[in-house]
């Protein structure tokens, strides 16, 4: 009866957010609701099993995504994306064009949220296309693909990140296993499947054509890609260190410090208010200001991963989550895969990645604990599976629509399968890793 429950919850949920267009926070919390009231837990300590998991799931987080935000704003006001993306076309040349824009969009979409990464980006993707005379999806797929794989596998974005802390997952191994798994899968989804697209005729619209900044007045390359990277310098360094030098106690602590995500963040935010903001002639008023647009644009996010964090708790307090355990555990499915199918068919319903992926890790996450999957591949195959399919529900398939001027049509064999792919490739890296790497 417990699992007949919570199948009608995730099916209310799929139905608040697409036919009652309800927002997905109050969506998760409505539901969440009548979950623990259906699933017997006293109504005297329903409201607080609620609230225990929305803080719960934003404690560690909360610092976490801010300063992403704020890193990724920065770099994009400052001309550091501009900066990396012209010096990458540089090297390059017309010929591997793609290639080029793909690496920018892997090396912005780290410190840069998805959309705006998309807004920012597009108007390159343009201004290359006039150019060289180059089909606009043609060239501009492989970005799109790289800011898709950072958004949905890699931390400290949103859900990944979410993901990490509720797996008790180390943030700097996925990052790491993340960036095996996302290689194949931006190549694949990128500048090899793009070659299928080329007689797509995409006339952009005139509005979106660029407006950047004068090439004296951007930052240096070296200062670009080191402010822009950091996170993902640190958070690597801090994992390896204790690896290559396991009796030093020293190291070990020192390491266990620098690599708590939220000390990565800050460091990183510091360095790039100096290197990027005052060293770019920004007034410390003008940068605070940058930070509190960044925050506006995540504060939803916040929320919906907050309520994501309500019914997992839910689930957990009501002690369904032992008898999901169980039900999984005799399916004949690897519990990665299992995790994958699952992600892939909340997304396909909701449209949201970031729904999808929290929705997931609620399901199985007495998987992990039980030891049954490693928790960073455990993270990688759920931000596989969010990814999958993108069509009419989901916002990122009407953006890509809307600023190449394409038919519902070309958008859903362009953009959809491209989402796909990725989502594919995504899992049949995972597994491979797992092989290697797995419990």
């Amino acid at each position: 009866m417990a699992l007949l429950i919570i199948a009608v919850c995730i099916i209310l949920l799929v139905l608040l957010i697409t036919w009652g267009k309800t927002n997905a926070f109050l969506a998760f919390l409505l539901v969440s609701l009548l979950a623990g009231a259906l699933l017997g837990i006293p109504l005297n300590q329903l409201a607080g099993a609620v609230e225990k998991g929305m803080g719960d799931t934003l404690g560690s987080l909360t610092a976490v995504i801010m300063m992403g935000a704020m890193l990724g704003k920065l770099v994009a006001e400052s001309g550091a994306a501009q900066q990396i993306a012209s010096s990458l076309m540089k090297v390059f040349g017309a010929r591997y064009i793609q290639w080029a824009l793909m690496i920018t969009g892997f090396v912005i979409g780290i410190p840069l949220f998805y959309n705006v990464g998309f807004v920012l980006m597009v108007p390159l993707i343009f201004s290359v296309a006039y150019q060289y005379k180059l089909p606009a999806v043609y060239i501009g797929l492989p970005m799109l693909a790289s800011l898709s794989v950072t958004h949905g596998y890699l931390p400290p974005h949103p859900a990944p990140a979410a993901l990490v802390n509720q797996f008790n997952a180390s943030m700097g191994l996925t990052l790491m296993y993340g960036l095996i798994v996302a290689i194949p899968a931006i190549i694949v989804a990128g500048p090899v499947f793009s070659r299928t697209l080329k007689n797509i005729k995409s006339v952009p619209l005139q509005v979106f054509q660029p407006a950047v900044i004068p090439e004296d007045k951007l930052p240096g390359l070296f200062n670009s890609l080191v402010s822009a990277m950091l996170p993902v310098v640190l958070l690597i360094a801090t994992t390896v260190l204790p690896l290559l030098l396991p009796g030093a106690e020293v190291i070990r602590n020192v390491s266990a410090f620098f690599g708590n995500a939220m000390i990565v963040m800050l460091i990183a935010l510091v360095i790039a208010t100096f290197s990027l903001g005052r060293r770019s002639g920004m007034s410390m008023k003008k940068i605070m200001q940058v930070y509190e647009s960044a925050v506006k644009d995540v504060a939803m996010i916040l929320l919906i991963i907050a309520g994501a964090g309500a019914f997992k708790e839910v689930l957990t307090v009501s002690g369904v989550s032992n008898n999901i355990a169980g039900v999984l555990e005799g399916w004949p499915l690897h519990p990665l895969v299992l995790a994958w199918i699952i992600a892939c068919i909340i997304r396909v319903c909701i449209g949201s990645a970031t729904v999808a992926g929290l929705t997931t890790a609620g399901i199985v996450a007495p998987l992990v604990v039980q030891g049954r999957a490693d928790p960073n591949l455990m993270v990688l195959s759920i931000g596989a599976g969010s990814l999958m399919f993108s069509h009419v529900n989901d916002g990122g398939f009407w953006l890509f629509k809307e600023y190449f001027n394409l038919s519902v049509k070309d958008t859903l064999r362009s953009w959809s399968l491209m989402e796909t792919i990725v989502a594919i490739v995504g899992l049949i890296a995972v597994m491979i890793l797992n092989v290697f790497v797995g419990r």
